[in-house]
């Protein structure tokens, strides 16, 4: 990608990760697409089994955080299990051209769909030509 598109890449701004040396908790980093068109992106995640009101998506300094807690919601006692739910985490760094005071999150059947649309002055304009 460009190094001035939208969605350029954490590790090409040398943007530093979540360090986890200090947590004992894992965390799944759920799929994401980010799509960039002219009105802002629009970002996709994959979270099932968060519940929308443990949902948690924040932007701070430029830093994008999504996560959630996963619940088990499935009643009785376990016989026999091959994996375990983890809490949800991911991060990306977002422009400053992106207006997060607009932003719009909706959360149906495990499925995020954020939309931060791009501040006016990012969007591009059509100068008319006059001719004499």
């Amino acid at each position: 990608m460009a190094a001035n598109s939208l969605t350029e890449r954490n590790d090409e701004r040398n943007v530093q990760t979540r360090e986890e040396t200090r947590s004992n908790e894992r965390y799944i980093r759920p799929a994401v697409n980010i799509i960039e068109d002219e009105e802002g992106l629009v970002l996709t995640a994959d979270i099932p089994g968060a519940s929308k009101e443990s949902l948690d998506v924040s932007v701070e300094k430029g830093i994008l955080t999504i996560s959630a807690p996963a619940q088990h919601s499935v009643p009785g006692t376990s016989a026999y299990r091959e994996f375990e739910l983890a809490n949800y985490y991911r991060q990306f760094s977002i422009p400053e051209s992106l207006n997060q005071e607009k932003a719009h999150a909706d959360y149906v059947n495990g499925i995020l769909t954020l939309r931060i649309p791009k501040a006016e002055v990012a969007k591009p304009k059509r100068i008319a030509v006059q001719v004499d």
